[in-house]
């Protein structure tokens, strides 16, 4: 569990922003919901047999006995949300965007920490393959916005509760006579959740699973069309994509389209930036009406990591365009009230009230790189006056204090 340092905070602050204003532009409104819920929405949710759930889950007993998890995905806690505040009643599509931490038990891959951080956004009401094709784009919408390029979609279709269990038979007898062969995981797997046989990382199994089935030869019509709908609307938009028939996610109730996006080039293996897929299935499964849905996460974490190892750099700070300078108790005095009136007008002001000469202020404005220096002595504070000094040039005048967020501005607006 990570501590993001200062010196972090920049990135996480950029794309934060990135994030909050683009999601105005696509319609989405922001949900919060808690980082605790009860242990059987994830359960019944995500699935019994998900790594989420046998492995990698906080689970917690309160005093009172109530089974409780930190949440190890937003989805099911959305849909909760969204069935318990009455969210179903409003005009469909609804758009949800969560921004917050996740936490995962399971050992972390790179980039992912046991408290990591997503952004979260889900299409709630609509089966339209454009609804797929348009999460797609808003992920490369921020990271077009953060300088990131070189991204590529891994995409496939893994069906519906109507052709699936047909391909889920087939493949269990394709893997039945290679069961020895598998890795333990693999092995449980082909008892539990055959899909995910395809997305095992092990070499052995990888290579059997070039061999087996795919489930995109097995789609009914519908899930077809649907798919290569998708793939026209991704075409239409220019978005780069790779069909990947072994991409399967890890969550039961995904249908359809399925999809992560990965960097290009050799920092890119094993680092999904972001998922999701359609899961038309999942709000009835937990109560509500029969409603389709998709959604997708971003994993922030690794999209910083990212930026930080491109060497993407953003502005660390906005600069100061007026340092204040306070020399003697009085003037400290009165500076504490300037400095407030100073940033309520508008200006960028810093100021640095626990040092006292002269020399060190100035080089602090300095190092911030403030346009203008006010200073504020015992004789300008008894006097009602104060100093502008202009940096660059060094030219200094006495001006009344009363005057002086006129003065600044002045002087700003003319340089």
């Amino acid at each position: 569990m990570p501590d993001i340092l200062p010196a972090d905070q920049i990135y996480w602050q950029k794309v934060g922003e990135v994030i909050k204003n683009l999601t105005r532009a696509y319609g989405f409104e922001r949900i919060d919901t808690p980082v605790l819920e009860e242990v059987d929405l994830f359960i019944k949710g995500s699935g019994s047999d998900t790594d989420i759930i046998e492995k990698e889950m906080y689970n917690l007993r309160t005093k009172g006995g109530d089974r409780l998890t930190l949440r190890p995905e937003f989805t099911p806690a959305i849909i909760r949300a969204y069935l318990e505040n009455g969210l179903a009643s409003l005009p469909h599509p609804v758009k949800l965007y969560s921004l917050g931490p996740i936490f995962r038990y399971e050992r972390p891959q790179k980039g992912r920490y046991r408290q990591s951080y997503q952004a979260n956004f889900e299409i709630i009401g609509e089966k339209e393959p454009v609804l797929d094709a348009q999460l797609i784009q808003l992920f490369f919408s921020i990271s077009r916005e953060l300088s990131l390029r070189n991204l590529t979609v891994q995409i496939n279709s893994i069906g519906c509760p109507s052709c699936r269990p047909a391909y889920r038979k087939k493949l269990i007898n394709f893997y039945k006579s290679r069961k020895d062969q598998l890795c333990l995981n693999c092995q449980r797997r082909l008892k539990q959740n055959p899909l995910r046989l395809l997305d095992c990382k092990e070499n052995q199994c990888r290579q059997i699973a070039q061999e087996a089935p795919q489930l995109i030869d097995q789609l009914c019509d519908d899930c077809h069309n649907h798919f290569k709908s998708v793939l026209e609307f991704l075409d239409e938009v220019n978005i780069p994509y790779i069909l990947n028939p072994y991409l399967v996610r890890g969550l039961d109730y995904y249908t359809k389209t399925v999809f992560e996006i990965w960097p290009e080039g050799k920092e890119g293996r094993q680092i999904s930036l972001a998922g999701g897929g359609r899961y038309d299935g999942l709000i009835k499964l937990l109560g509500g009406r029969d409603t389709p849905a998709v959604g997708f996460a971003i994993g922030l974490d690794r999209l910083v990591g990212l930026i930080k190892e491109r060497g993407i750099k953003f502005n660390q700070r906005r600069r100061p365009l007026v340092f204040l300078v306070q020399l003697g108790d009085l003037a400290k005095k009165r500076s504490l009230k300037l400095f407030e009136e100073l940033r309520q007008s508008g200006l960028e002001v810093a100021s640095s009230f626990s040092r006292d000469t002269m020399k060190v202020q100035l080089g602090t404005a300095d190092k911030l790189g403030a346009r203008l220096t006010l200073i504020l002595g015992q004789k300008e504070a008894l006097d009602e006056t104060i100093i502008i000094k202009d940096m660059n040039s060094g030219i200094q005048e006495t001006v009344p204090l009363i005057k002086i967020v006129k003065e600044v501005k002045k002087k700003i607006r003319n340089s």
